[in-house]
């Protein structure tokens, strides 16, 4: 408790002559964290090399098991940079343009959407309705990418004329996964396996699907509720694909991270355009890329759905990345992640 307080001590008064070790302000950041409740994963990647690499907490209360580099996470929607990148694989592959309309490829799609393009969706300019607003008060089976689209198809308006604003869309992100089925022939999970997470290394990260194989080291979600954790890691929307449906760990994460520095993937025009602000956010402090976030020198994503709140930030021009996943509704992980950051910049 004193060394919280003389942390926050030295963040309020300007003057504070001492200040703790780097190890023992980590510690503080990461304390909430610790203990016998659900927990976290923390990466810290420098210049390629992981220079913290731990686990807190538990991934798994009911069974007691400890979260470790190892656990893997609900992703949320840190998975929409996978599937921005598998869109971008197949631009690279000439089988589709980002200017493509989106009906070209989901024909269902309602009328109204017929000048959304590829490059729309990417950067939340389609105006496409929030699908969580229409889906059935009643349903019962958790809704699928291709539920999404039955849902879309029966609206008749948008929330504006394409390419003119932005509004954040997970619908949006599961057509660009119903899409990435169309031009490649194949399942969603399996283009990200095959194309993805095999080529990186990336063996226990998947697209989760009940009907294929399960999690490995799964972390499992809770909330606080009244003082309590309560298993919940589950929703009517957390079988959707490519808003949010990718699990992966820290070790796994940290592939991903150095495999954005050269083109063992992406090429660099592909990189470039990923990372390019394309529109302005509804935070004046932030612009949206393709499946990314970008504040200043940072490119960024935080992902949050019931029982996980996740985030990724990275310094390209620093070669360094904060990856933190965790297995509870609270607290929201961005200022963590980068209040760490700056320890090691």
């Amino acid at each position: 408790m004193r060394l919280a307080v003389s942390l926050a001590l030295c963040v309020f008064l300007a003057g504070c002559a001492a200040s703790p070790s780097r190890d023992a302000a980590l510690d503080v950041l990461m304390k909430r964290y610790d203990g016998d409740g659900p927990g976290a994963s923390l990466l810290v990647m420098r210049d390629g090399v992981p220079v913290v690499r731990r686990g807190y907490g538990f991934a798994d209360l009911e069974h007691h098991v400890a979260a470790s580099p190892e656990t893997n996470y609900r992703l949320a929607s840190v998975s929409k940079q996978f599937t921005a990148t598998a869109i971008l694989l197949l631009v690279q592959d000439g089988r589709l343009s980002l200017d493509d309309r989106a009906r070209r490829w989901l024909p269902t799609l309602p009328a109204v959407a017929d000048a959304i393009t590829i490059r729309q969706l990417l950067s939340h300019q389609g105006g496409l309705i929030d699908y969580e607003d229409i889906m059935p008060a009643d349903t019962r089976v958790p809704l699928r990418d291709r539920d999404v689209l039955d849902l879309l198809s029966r609206t008749d308006h948008l929330y504006f004329t394409p390419g003119t604003s932005y509004r954040y869309s997970n619908g949006g992100y599961a057509m660009l996964a119903l899409i990435v089925e169309q031009a490649s022939g194949e399942p969603f999970q399996d283009f990200l396996r095959e194309r993805i997470f095999l080529p990186l290394g990336m063996t226990n990260t998947l697209a989760y699907v009940r009907e294929g194989p399960p999690v490995p080291h799964r972390a499992f979600g809770y909330s606080d509720e009244g003082g309590r954790w309560v298993r919940t890691d589950q929703s009517m929307t957390s079988s959707v694909l490519g808003d949010g449906g990718i699990y992966s760990s820290i070790d796994d994460l940290a592939h991903w991270d150095a495999a954005l520095y050269d083109d063992r993937l992406l090429s660099d025009a592909s990189r470039k355009a990923a990372f390019s602000p394309w529109t302005p956010t509804d935070d004046p402090a932030v612009r949206y890329g393709y499946g990314w976030r970008i504040t200043g020198e940072t490119l960024w994503h935080s992902g949050e759905t019931i029982g996980f709140r996740n985030v990724i930030v990275r310094y390209p021009s620093r070669h360094l990345t904060v990856i933190l996943l965790t297995n509870r509704n609270d607290p929201e992980p961005y200022k963590t992640a980068v209040h760490i950051a700056n320890l090691y910049l």
